[in-house]
């Protein structure tokens, strides 16, 4: 099943020529797209079930790990591929029946497809890579076809939006550049199976400022707190369909990062204190910018940012519980976000306005709208027994089941941010959906007669300052609409229909939350334990599958003395983690990681150097147990 890794990268690069080729037609452009999503969901679908058994690997170009680039696909990666992949399916829909790929002099439409397949094999690379620089490598992908997207129109909004972004997003990958540099001069590797184990053998300080750096690049991706100012005035400016998706998934990208960082290369590294501040900074301070818009897309924006922190919450208590809890609460995210900004998308075309000063009547006058919303909501929420609530309420359970301070006060946070998404989402209800259209939102007249002059104008001055701030944050969403954009009006059937699969499969993850939680806790138990991660890579021998492994007789001295020694000290890296190392027992600050040895090789091979190195071990065994016992002179 290997074979297959390659598809879900490969397929979306040789499609986005093809479209590219193909723009003059914009038809054969939709179904070289259409197609080629379909092809990949299929693949992610297949690869997700094999991954169930065991983690399917595939060193590129015969390339043996950890020499060359390797592509892997463990619980972890195939979730979070199979759910990107759904919703970029679903957005893809959404936009042709929405007619960006029409021909528009505002709108550059013969690279919106073309872009948007790139997009896609930046992110499936980002996921199945095995290889930390190749994880850059799907970052810069990704993030390049971003630039265009959030661009798309070349609106003076839009331009000033996206500047922004790519300023950002340059100084992450910088500090991501960096990091990765700092990773191989010190461990002479960037596989991160083999970084599992080298990490942990170098200088305490160094491997702190490895993660730190790391740490914060991946923060800035995935937008907490206090990283993420760039990401309300970013995403609402774009497109419908690209607000979406950039929302639904980029940010996920830098958690499943943060993921594999903290718990595959760092584990137990003593950053739980920091991790804690940093969720409940990100819980509290998203959702209060939440409750202060007056604009859905802005709204939706922070509580994007808000809902990061549920994800850091399970990082920070570094249990199987809270990580599985968080890699389920990271699936739902994508399709919970990704679906309220299509529906805010069908809001504009309707309404001409996404405003809450200006909305009013939907649930009267499109109640398929307002139904399909009122649900997508309450799963933000976390009302039973929609899936947002399984995710809170197994991130709960892993506090309680942790039973320290950090636990508790992530709870009291994750308890708090929702009643206050509670309360953003009763704000658009009330606003946009249930009062009559034409209701302005402040009516001074009964406070003038309660108040005292010196409190009205109190009063007033509040509400002129507020009503400015809106009208601002207004006319800059205006300024991002192309003209055509302004002029449309009515949504297709299509539309809702593809807004409306996510809401399905969001109700299917509730059916089957059973199944999937359990794949999620899964996915975090082969994180913690690593042992399953290291040896699918590096198998019992040190070395990938790959050809390479077997270097050539006539091959000059140097070189095979070289490929006999990473051989070498590739099977010593193999050989620590080949038993659990119990991750959910905490070890005290300055402690080291206490390993048994068990021989990563078959005890039944007849190789003269395995029974050597066998032997050897085994004598250093006795010679060690004897010295503890006080055996030896």
């Amino acid at each position: 099943m290997n074979w297959m890794l390659p598809i879900p990268v490969l397929l979306p690069l040789l499609s986005a020529g093809l479209a590219l080729v193909a723009g003059p037609r914009p038809r054969l452009q939709q179904f070289i797209s259409l197609l080629t999503m379909m092809t990949v969901l299929g693949v992610g679908i297949t690869l997700a079930i094999g991954a169930n058994s065991a983690p399917i690997v595939l060193d590129v170009g015969s390339w043996s790990a950890p020499i060359g680039i390797t592509l892997v696909a463990d619980r972890l990666s195939a979730l979070m591929l199979v759910v990107s992949q759904i919703v970029t399916l679903a957005v893809l829909v959404y936009s042709l029946a929405q007619n960006l790929s029409d021909t528009d002099p505002d709108v550059p439409v013969a690279i919106y497809h073309p872009t948007y397949l790139i997009l896609i094999a930046g992110v499936s690379n980002a996921f199945l890579t095995g290889d930390l620089f190749n994880l850059y490598v799907g970052f810069e992908i990704l993030l390049a076809a971003s630039f265009v997207l959030i661009t798309l129109g070349g609106t003076r909004g839009r331009t000033r939006a996206g500047t922004v972004y790519v300023i950002v997003s340059l100084v992450s990958s910088a500090i991501f550049l960096i990091g990765i540099a700092l990773t191989y001069a010190a461990a002479g590797t960037v596989n991160m199976a083999q970084l599992s184990t080298r990490l942990r053998e170098i200088d305490p300080s160094i491997a702190l400022t490895i993660q730190l750096v790391l740490l914060v690049a991946f923060g800035i991706k995935a937008a907490v707190f206090p990283l993420a100012a760039w990401l309300p005035d970013s995403y609402p400016t774009a497109p419908a369909p690209v607000t979406a998706v950039f929302a639904g998934l980029l940010t996920k990208v830098g958690i499943y990062a943060l993921i594999r960082l903290q718990i595959l290369l760092f584990p137990g590294q003593g950053l739980e204190n920091l991790l804690t501040v940093v969720g409940i900074a990100t819980m509290i301070i998203g959702i209060l910018g939440a409750v202060a818009q007056d604009d859905i897309r802005r709204l939706l924006s922070f509580t994007l940012v808000s809902h990061i922190g549920f994800m850091i919450w399970g990082l920070a208590l570094v249990n199987k519980q809270g990580v599985g809890a968080a890699i389920f609460y990271a699936a739902h995210h994508i399709l919970v976000q990704t679906t309220l900004f299509l529906l805010v998308g069908l809001v504009e075309r309707h309404m001409g306005s996404t405003s809450l000063r200006t909305l009013g009547g939907l649930a009267k006058n499109y109640p398929l709208l307002s139904g399909m919303f009122f649900v997508a909501a309450l799963n933000l929420i976390g009302i039973p027994p929609l899936p947002g609530f399984i995710g809170k309420l197994g991130l709960a359970q892993a506090s309680v089941t942790q039973g320290h301070w950090q636990g508790y006060a992530l709870l009291a946070a994750g308890m708090l941010t929702s009643f206050l998404t509670l309360y953003a989402v009763i704000k658009v209800w009330n606003f946009a959906f249930w009062q009559p259209s034409g209701v302005t939102h402040v009516t001074d007249t009964d406070i003038r007669k309660a108040l005292s002059k010196r409190q009205r104008r109190a009063v007033v001055r509040t509400i002129e300052t507020a009503t400015a701030r809106a009208e601002e944050a207004e006319s800059l969403l205006h300024a991002s609409r192309t003209r055509r954009e302004q002029a449309a009006q009515g949504a297709s059937r299509l539309m809702y229909a593809s807004a409306g699969t996510l809401i399905v499969v969001m109700v299917a993850m509730s059916v089957y939350a059973g199944n999937l939680f359990g794949y999620a806790h899964s996915a975090a138990l082969d994180q913690m334990d690593r042992s399953t991660y290291l040896h699918a890579v590096l198998l019992p021998n040190g070395r990938g599958t790959g050809e390479s492994q077997y270097f050539a007789q006539d091959a000059p001295q140097q070189l095979r003395d070289f490929a006999a020694s990473a051989r070498q000290a590739t099977i010593e890296d193999a050989s620590r983690d080949d038993v659990e190392t119990h991750t959910e027992i905490r070890p005290k600050r300055g402690d080291q990681w206490r390993y048994e040895w068990r021989p990563p090789l078959k005890a039944d091979s007849t190789s003269d150097e395995m029974v050597f190195y066998l032997n050897l071990m085994e004598n250093m065994r006795v010679l060690t147990e004897s010295f503890s016992k006080g055996g030896a002179r």
